[in-house]
This record gives C-alpha cells, structure tokens and sequence, in this order.
C-alpha cells in the first residue's frame, strides 16, 4: 500500500467517523468540552456519560496513588476530555493522540492554556519507544483490527513497569462474536453509514492471553443485565512484564 493510499483511506475513515458522531449527536461545542463528562440531564448521551464519568473516577484514583511525575499517553483521545481531566493529577504530563485531526483540533483549541497537556496528530507506532508510564485507551480499542499487533507496540512505548489500561470497551466470548458483527452492521446501516462497520472489531479476552493482564474491574452478569447505572465495560491493565 503506497503512502497515498494510505492518506486516501485516513481521510475517507476520518470524514466517516465525523459525519457518524454528528449523526449521533456526539460533536461537542467547546463550552461543552470544557465540562465533559459532565452534561446536563436532557442531554440525549446523559446516561452514557455517567459511566464515563465513574470509569475516569475510577482510573483518577487508580493513578493519584502511582508515584509521580508520570507521563501519560491516551491513544484515541478525539476531543481530549479524558486527556484534560487528567491533566489535573499533580506532577502528570498527559499526551493525547489521534489520526482524526478534526476532534483533535478542537481539543488544541480548547485545552491550549494547559502547560501538561498536548495533543499530537499522529498514530502510536510514531512514538518514541519506552516513554510512557501509563498507554490508556478509552472507548478506542474497538477500532484497531488486531489486538495482539495494537498491545505489541503500545508495549514497546512503555517505560520498564510501565501500564496500559482499556477502558469503556466491550470484550466478548468466542461464541458471542458472530451476532455481535451482526448488530454492529444494523447499527451502522440504520444510522445511513454501513461502510462504518468495516472500522470497528470486535476482540476476546482470549485475544489477551500472550499478555500480563490483570482484570481490576469486571462488572457481574447481573449487573450487565439489569443495572442500567453500572459501567458494563471491564478495566483491563496490562503491565510491562
């Protein structure tokens, strides 16, 4: 694949992705970003953004008891409000990154008063090696075709114990993978964008099993099923063995 290729198919996923999330009324003014997660109770994603909030609340509290200064890499950021509120633990220097210039910008924009936090138009394989302490991918994931490939090269920007943390993503059984792809094409078709479903996958705890993982917060059956205010994602960390 040439380098121009490449760039076509850059531009093509990123005008998709935009036009997808102002469909699905997710483009924030910059007042909003600004206060992201928080949102106003009519607002159409309020729900969504309450689990937001407590995976963030829950990574913040993760973090504020790792020794500091560290350097944090968000990969995926869009908007960069996870990358902003971060920014607030004492002693982190935060980096978000994104292929997707158009959220990014935005982010820039708004968040350019904060010294220790930076936003870089780029993909992680253009990452110094060994220079972070903590890789998050938050609601991300989802959107690199091979796990083990994504984990690998994250891995190798990490300093010696360094982590990764997935967060706000679905990881589903083997057998559960085949409907999953199902939904996925219906929900894009319904929304006007099928071309869509050909960027997102879907991965498998098995996938994670090269890797030194820990679960830290794995929500019950039950509480998928039936609590509508439980975050239904696992929190996945994998160390720098």
């Amino acid at each position: 694949m040439t380098e121009e290729t490449i760039h076509i198919a850059k531009q093509k996923f990123e005008q998709l992705y935009f036009s997808l999330r102002e469909k699905e009324g997710r483009i924030y003014t910059d007042e909003q970003l600004l206060h992201l997660p928080d949102v106003k109770k009519d607002h159409p994603h309020f729900a969504e953004w309450q689990l937001r909030n407590k995976s963030y609340l829950r990574l913040k509290n993760y973090l504020a008891k790792r020794v500091f200064p560290v350097k944090i890499l968000e990969v995926g950021c869009g908007n960069g409000w996870l990358s902003h509120r971060l920014s607030f633990l004492p002693g982190a220097c935060i980096t978000g990154i994104d292929i997707n210039s158009i959220e990014l910008h935005q982010a820039k924009r708004v968040f350019s008063h904060i010294s220790n936090l930076h936003f870089i138009n780029t993909a992680i394989d253009m990452i110094g090696p060994g220079e972070s302490d903590h890789i998050i991918f938050a609601a991300s994931i989802q959107y690199f075709s091979s796990l083990k490939e994504i984990l690998d090269s994250a891995i190798q920007k990490l300093k010696p114990q360094g982590e990764i943390h997935i967060l706000d993503t679905h990881f589903y059984n083997p057998g559960e993978i085949a409907a999953a792809k199902a939904r996925t094409v219906d929900h894009f078709t319904n929304l006007g964008f099928p071309e869509m479903s050909s960027f997102y996958f879907h991965h498998t705890m098995d996938e994670l099993s090269s890797f030194k993982h820990e679960i830290i917060y794995q929500p019950s059956f039950f509480q998928r099923q039936f609590n509508n205010n439980k975050n239904p994602f696992p929190w996945i960390c994998i160390k720098n063995a």
